[in-house]
């Protein structure tokens, strides 16, 4: 029951990395907008899903259940809890930069950080612990570190050839390319400093690292399927 958290930068092509190892180890694949989606369209009626057998065949079945937990958490902790209930996209869609500038101190009806890392790290993890998913971003490789099933993949790409690649694939002009790489940078490493204490490029994270400029993207794809077949899994 592999679970692959892979990671990277803006402009690396991780996402497309990540879906191509889904495809061809036939995982489910889940991303932020995937999570987003699946809060916005289950948010209301989560509350009556039917349940399902502990481990739930589909990616469908498996974010319900997900969703339907904290669902349940939130009507024991009181409905106004604007970190669970019907609010829960909002949440999931923070940005890293939204997320970084948080309030620390909890506020009578505004999300704080300690509520928006217990429902980000809730829904992760839920998704996880049933196996056979690929997980890109979002403080995987920082909250599943210590999960023994887990391969942590960090795609790396330098600078130049990320501003490239943005303008090449996102159709962004070579002065916006700059700019988004720049923030996303900064904001992503605020990120994880802030939630995790952790720097998100650490090489400790990860189980392996895949240079993007010097490796075919088939070739990382069977690279990264090869070390979730043969590798030994971590201690826990």
């Amino acid at each position: 029951m592999p679970v692959i958290a892979i990671a990277g930068r803006p402009g690396t092509g991780a996402r497309a990395l990540a879906r191509s190892v889904a495809g061809e180890l036939k995982l489910d694949y889940v991303d932020q907008e995937i999570l987003v989606e699946a809060a916005r369209e289950l948010g209301v009626s989560v509350a009556t899903v039917e349940r399902h057998d502990d481990r739930p065949s589909s990616l469908a079945e498996r974010l319900g259940s997900v969703m339907r937990t904290l669902m349940e958490r939130s009507a024991a902790a009181g409905a106004g809890d604007p970190a669970f209930g019907g609010g829960l996209d909002v949440v999931l869609a923070r940005t890293y930069g939204e997320a970084a500038e948080l309030p620390s101190e909890p506020e009578y009806g505004q999300l704080d950080d300690e509520r928006y890392l217990k429902t980000l790290t809730s829904v992760m993890r839920g998704v996880a612990m049933r196996g056979n998913v690929v997980l890109l971003g979002r403080g995987s490789q920082a909250m599943l570190q210590h999960e023994p099933e887990a391969l942590h993949v960090f795609v790396y790409a330098p600078k130049k050839e990320r501003i490239a690649f943005l303008v090449e694939h996102e159709g962004l002009s070579e002065h916006d390319a700059g700019h988004r790489v720049k923030d996303s940078d900064q904001n992503r490493i605020a990120f994880h400093h802030r939630y995790f204490k952790v720097n998100p490029d650490a090489p400790h994270l990860y189980d392996l690292i895949v240079n993007a400029t010097r490796l075919r993207s088939d070739l990382a794809v069977k690279l990264i399927a090869l070390a979730v077949r043969d590798r030994t899994p971590r201690p826990g």
